[in-house]
């Protein structure tokens, strides 16, 4: 018995001497741990959106939408447009050129990425302009155009990435774009709703919104746009 002790004893300290050595330490503690981006709600909104932690590079969904400055060696890409680009194989570099997408305000220019490269089945690409001069109020026109070519496609769920910050223009706030850009969206809307209910149009096919935001950004981004709803909401109370 008492060697059957002494030989249990021995056991027991070589397991845990394997147990608290380093490689066992560091395989532990790198092992990946799932977790999934963070959701934001939008309170009280007309149309029901969403703020979501998540690069565009790495959405699963029927259209993610981007932006891009002007296409011009002074306008690098950073952070999720690198990101993006990387899995499109260069693609982006290719097309930023004059002859090809400009990045003018406005202009837009549809991809429906290969399998293996982006988990979106399409990615709606929309032109800021000029970057030095360029101001938040841009964003509405960018918001109009967002539910419209999502109203055309036939997209009841589009995910949007205003890209500025990975663009290289930082000096406005997450809050300021993400307004002027819910602006531009219940804008289209509206008038969208107008069309269906004279007959002229196809319908409404838009049913929600995902707007995305890095970590950091989720709440002010967020505040930004239940500010603008809500003054949308006012704005129409008024006009009754």
């Amino acid at each position: 018995m008492k060697a059957l002790n002494t030989l249990l004893a021995a056991a027991i300290s070589a397991l845990i001497a394997v147990c608290a050595s380093p490689l066992l330490a560091q395989s532990v503690s790198s092992s990946p741990v799932a977790s999934s981006p963070a959701v934001l709600t939008v309170a009280n909104a007309s149309i029901p959106t969403r703020v979501l932690s998540q690069s565009p590079a790495d959405t699963i969904t029927e259209l993610q939408v981007i932006c891009l400055f002007h296409s011009d060696s002074s306008n690098q890409l950073h952070g999720a447009l690198t990101e993006t680009n990387e899995k499109l194989k260069g693609l982006l570099d290719k097309l930023r050129r004059p002859d090809l997408f400009s990045g003018d305000l406005g202009e837009t220019l549809l991809i429906i990425p290969s399998a293996g490269t982006l988990g979106a089945k399409r990615l709606l690409i929309i032109g800021l302009g000029d970057s030095q001069t360029f101001t938040p109020g841009r964003l509405e026109l960018v918001g109009s155009i967002v539910y419209r070519e999502s109203n055309r496609l036939g997209i009841a769920h589009p995910f949007f990435a205003p890209t500025i910050l990975d663009g290289g223009v930082t000096k406005f706030t997450t809050a300021e774009t993400a307004q002027h850009f819910i602006r531009g969206f219940l804008r289209a809307a509206e008038a969208e709703k107008q069309l269906a209910a004279a007959g002229e149009s196809a319908g409404v096919s838009v049913a929600d919104l995902t707007y995305l935001a890095g970590v950091k950004y989720a709440s002010v981004t967020l505040d930004g746009i239940e500010k603008e709803f809500a003054a949308h909401v006012l704005a129409r109370s008024n006009t009754k």
